[in-house]
């Protein structure tokens, strides 16, 4: 066991260019870093102290018995990324040791000249020392030059130590506070994403079709495209998703992409290093990577720019990101939900989205039926709306209802729920009247004074516009038969042609 005695005789050795090193690393251990970026700063304070050529932190498996690149560096501070570019024996020599080693001339020594590794590689020095966490070796720093470095010297093995000790006790309080600001962004982002909407409410053959289709492709990783009206409840049926998945145990984060500048949406998604813009004055974790293992849902993925349709495509292509500033390039698993209000593949026609995009997008499509193709679930959205928004149990009369049932919901859901709440605020008994139920411009259709015959052509001509004149589709949001479309359609042509010859 070394002594405090012993301790204060290696401090002495230390030169000025070692001390300062030290200090440095302690500044970094003490700033709001990122782990990655630590170890990479550290990696590169080590090249340049022992005048190594190349740096490597790696972490040891104990079980497995092997190891796994954290950060590797060289002199120019590139990133390496092939752990085989090192030797393995020496990382070994390391683990069962269980301390620091050092050879200043490799290729001379009886027994370290042998190893595979070192021949292939070229090494002519090497240092190591093992990073102990909890009496355990939790990884090893390494360098070595493939030149003949004399430099790699006792001096800088007791650097290297006290280097070690720094670093150990810096990852335990680095891990612990990067995972509580995961936890609050993931706090942060469901209360942002939060608006107060039920859960997936309804019993209609629509929507029975479409939770079918939820169950089956939340068991799978496949992108989903979640489209349908404003106001269906997208963001729900993407919790809905993963609530149902695999990744259930792990992060859902949402980002709405409409009206946001496209510079700070790309920061949000991605994160940034340090110094990439002015006010950057620490690194960042975008919500991309704080999802690891998670479900990413994009909200209105349609108003996203062309820079950042690039950026996505290279996630959901490659699953890795690039934070602004940075070169290095981080690997992440993200399940990936988007959706949309609008047509994608007409974007994609017009040349403002990208196809590549689409098609990595499209993988499993899932449509939302609007408010009025299921109409039998509005009973159960009204009283779930009433129960949650009142504090007394009030009832819903006949006609409030009926007259509910029988409005368009153009706004959907939310809508009805705006509609309810103002009903509830309107109300001064323990029923809702028809009286309460206001909607928005007299929508409602108090106000028409035609015959049924008048309002029936009103809602198919409107219909017809919906679906761009596509009369199976009208005839099916109608509940009625194509048949019935094309004798209506035929009934209004001959009230023209009847008035315009009465005119000439």
């Amino acid at each position: 066991m070394t002594t405090n005695y012993e301790n204060i005789n290696h401090i002495k050795t230390l030169s000025k260019k070692q001390f300062d090193a030290l200090y440095e690393l302690n500044q970094l251990i003490n700033s709001e870093v990122i782990k990655d970026s630590l170890i990479e700063q550290a990696l590169d304070l080590v090249i340049n102290v022992i005048n190594a050529e190349r740096g490597l932190f790696t972490k040891y498996d104990s079980e497995k018995k092997d190891f796994s690149i954290i950060s590797a560096r060289n002199v120019e501070q590139e990133n390496i990324k092939v752990l085989s570019n090192f030797s393995s024996n020496m990382l070994q020599e390391v683990i069962d040791k269980k301390e620091p080693v050092l050879y200043h001339d490799l290729q001379s020594d009886p027994h370290a000249s042998q190893y595979d590794s070192v021949q292939l590689q070229n090494i002519k020095s090497v240092i190591g020392v093992p990073i102990i966490q909890n009496e355990n070796v939790w990884g090893v720093i390494l360098a070595d030059s493939q030149k003949d470095r004399k430099e790699f010297t006792e001096e800088n093995l007791s650097f290297l130590k006290f280097f070690s000790n720094l670093f150990s006790s810096a990852l335990e309080r680095v891990d612990f506070v990067e995972r509580i600001q995961d936890e609050n962004l993931i706090l942060l982002n469901q209360l942002q994403a939060n608006e107060q909407l039920p859960d997936m409410i309804g019993n209609s053959d629509a929507m029975r079709k479409v939770a079918k289709l939820f169950h089956k492709v939340a068991q799978s990783d496949a992108t989903v495209l979640i489209y349908g009206e404003s106001g269906t409840g997208k963001d729900l049926a993407a919790k809905a998703i993963h609530k149902l998945s695999k990744r259930k145990d792990y992060p859902y984060l949402a980002q709405f992409c409409g009206s946001i500048p496209d510079s700070l949406l790309e920061s949000e998604l991605f994160g940034y290093k340090k110094g990439a813009f002015t006010g950057a004055n620490s690194d960042k974790k975008g919500l991309l990577e704080v999802a690891n293992k998670g479900t990413f849902f994009f909200d209105e993925i349609a108003d996203i720019s062309s820079p950042l349709q690039a950026k996505l495509l290279r996630v959901l292509e490659n699953k890795e990101i690039i934070r602004l500033g940075d070169t290095s390039v981080k690997q992440i698993d993200v399940r990936i939900v988007v959706a949309t209000n609008k047509s994608l593949e007409k974007l994609v026609e017009n040349g403002e989205f990208r196809e590549d995009l689409f098609y990595r997008l499209n993988v499993f499509p899932i449509k939302l039926p609007p408010l009025r193709e299921r109409r039998e679930d509005i009973p159960l959205l009204v009283n779930h709306f009433v129960n949650e928004l009142s504090n007394n149990e009030l009832k819903i009369d006949s006609n409030a209802m009926k007259l509910m049932q029988q409005y368009q919901w153009p706004g959907n859901i939310r809508q009805l729920r705006n509609v309810i709440q103002r009903a509830v605020i309107l109300c001064n008994s323990n029923r809702i009247e028809a009286e309460h139920i206001i909607i928005e411009n007299g929508k409602n259709g108090d106000g028409f004074s035609g015959t049924l015959k008048d309002y029936e052509m009103q809602i198919l001509k409107k219909r017809l516009e919906e679906f761009d004149g596509n009369r199976t589709a009208a005839a099916k949001s109608l509940g009625v038969s194509v048949r019935w479309v094309q004798n209506k359609i035929k009934e209004m042509e001959d009230d023209k042609k009847i008035l315009t010859d009465k005119r000439n």
